[in-house]
């Protein structure tokens, strides 16, 4: 959650708007050198195009920092994730398994809350870097159709008994005192055990470029292979013994905020990301639930030159903030908004910046802020209930949520292992490469 600091009196709109700071994106450039229409790959008979690879790689400038002219080797990788994705959307297909529009769009609304972004945001950046937002979507596609396909595949794996749940959550308490930790990871697989060295020059590639700043979890989203791609590579939090041996050794050993280097596990690569630590058992923290209304402006705002439309919204953002007695008055003005009036529980003490922070600390339940002002629009926010807790207690459907994640982990190895057996893979134009790819072993789930 991010916004300018809210006034304490009611100042006139031109004032409020003169105070916001502009906040520019630097977006990379799209290549000036269109790219041939060539085939890269033929996978079952259905062509990857080099213009795919192009747009991929520049997916990646986007995401990770890099130029548009990313090394041979990002291509190379890039071209088998793929062909690896190309396996994936075909079996969907044959399965018949739909994923619809609204499916799409709210991943894409996920992914847009996880880095800041207001509603379109995504699409927007992708279109002034040159990138079809296609791209993504049909990347998107394929990774929801991928987890419902294995899903089904489960069966009746798919239904975590209650012993099971039980057992989880036992073993949980009785670790409490004993480190846990807050982890995201990137795993990008091995298809060839030719290939390992080059794959490992690729991600001291995108290692580079996370520490230099490129967003984690969108890079996680473009590139991870893992079934938590799609929630920017998040495995929640863990103990050391549900992790891959070799990450667990690193993970203990690493500090907070820190990107690891390359960890070689079965079948592949892991980039793990230590975001916080505690111990098991004890994590109090003040949560809070809040109703916020977004009033948006036509257009980035310019402080000094504010037009009549931004102007409107700051005073239509003032009268509710004057007028709202309670958290259903401001639930009301949201209906029909781009943002979620309930955006879901938040802790207190993650909320940025600072003095937003302090001003919901200590905000009276049911009465509104002032005028929150960003440069996209206005916000009013009002605090419904505090509750403090011990979030590190493991409830019954966060360990039913962990098991099943691990078995639908497992089976996609499997499953994606036959597919690339059966597979008639043309990969042209690439020295010493095989037409099929050499199967890795199993990585742990």
């Amino acid at each position: 959650m991010t916004a300018a600091t809210p006034r304490t009196a009611r100042p006139h709109a031109r004032a409020i708007l003169a105070a916001v700071l502009a906040i520019g994106l630097s977006l990379p450039a799209a290549p000036a050198l269109a790219q041939a229409n060539r085939v890269a790959a033929v996978v079952n008979g259905d062509v990857i195009t080099a213009q795919e690879v192009a747009s991929r790689r520049r997916l990646l400038a986007l995401t990770a920092g890099m130029t548009g002219e990313t090394p041979g080797r990002a291509n190379d990788q890039i071209l088998r994730l793929l062909v690896d994705e190309r396996l994936r959307t075909q079996e969907v297909a044959r399965r018949r398994i739909p994923v619809t529009d609204a499916d799409i769009a709210g991943a894409v609304g996920e992914i847009e809350n996880r880095n800041g972004l207001p509603p379109g945001g995504l699409r927007d950046n992708l279109r002034r870097a040159g990138i079809d937002p296609r791209v993504l979507y049909d990347q998107i596609r394929a990774q929801i159709g991928w987890n419902r396909l294995l899903r089904g595949q489960l069966g009746n794996q798919a239904q975590i008994s209650q012993a099971e749940i039980d057992e989880y959550v036992n073993s949980a308490r009785a670790r409490t005192g004993q480190p846990e930790f807050l982890v995201s990871e990137i795993y990008i697989p091995i298809s060839n055990p030719a290939q390992e060295a080059e794959v490992r020059r690729f991600v001291d590639d995108v290692i580079a470029r996370l520490r230099q700043g490129a967003p984690f979890p969108m890079v996680a989203t473009q590139f991870s292979q893992s079934q938590t791609a799609l929630l920017g590579g998040d495995l929640g939090w863990t103990q050391p013994e549900r992790l891959d041996p070799e990450v667990a050794a690193v993970v203990r050993q690493m500090p907070e905020g820190a990107v690891s280097n390359p960890i070689r596990v079965p079948g592949g690569f892991v980039i793990a990301q230590l975001r916080q630590k505690r111990t098991a058992g004890r994590d109090m923290a003040t949560m809070i639930s809040i109703r916020q209304a977004f009033f948006p402006f036509e257009g980035q705002v310019n402080p000094a030159a504010p037009t009549a439309q931004q102007l409107r919204q700051v005073e239509a953002g003032q009268r509710l903030s004057e007028t709202a007695r309670n958290c259903d008055a401001v639930e009301a003005a949201a209906r029909g908004g781009s943002r979620p009036a309930d955006p879901g529980p938040v802790r207190q003490d993650t909320i940025n910046p600072p003095e937003l922070r302090e001003l919901l600390a200590t905000l009276p339940l049911g009465r509104p802020t002032q005028p929150i002002i960003s440069p996209d629009g206005v916000m009013i926010i009002a605090v419904c209930s505090r509750e403090t807790r011990n979030l590190a207690e493991l409830t019954p459907e966060q360990a039913r949520d962990r098991l099943l994640r691990e078995r639908v982990e497992l089976i996609s190895r499997q499953v994606l292992r036959d597919l690339q057996r059966r597979a008639q893979i043309d990969i042209r134009n690439q020295a010493n490469e095989p037409p099929a790819a050499a199967q890795p072993p199993q990585r742990r789930g």
